[in-house]
């Protein structure tokens, strides 16, 4: 969920059920801001806060990275 305004372009902003947003998904489940050819994020400087806390390689990045198809 974005919780704080970090100017995350409205493109990649989707609204959940419940009228929460989020950030926007693929149809895959990849987020709509990474850059594939990279594997960057385009909007780094305003990417949301959840990205700013969640640390690469982590415990929690390893199981996110392992659901993925």
């Amino acid at each position: 969920m974005l919780i704080t305004d970090t100017g995350v372009p409205d493109r990649f902003v989707a609204v959940d059920k419940w009228g929460g947003s989020t950030m926007l998904r693929l149809d895959d489940g990849w987020c709509a801001a990474l850059d594939r050819d990279t594997m960057l994020c385009t909007i780094y400087e305003k990417r949301p806060l959840i990205c700013r806390e969640f640390r690469m390689g982590s415990d929690e990045c390893k199981a996110e990275r392992q659901d993925l198809p």
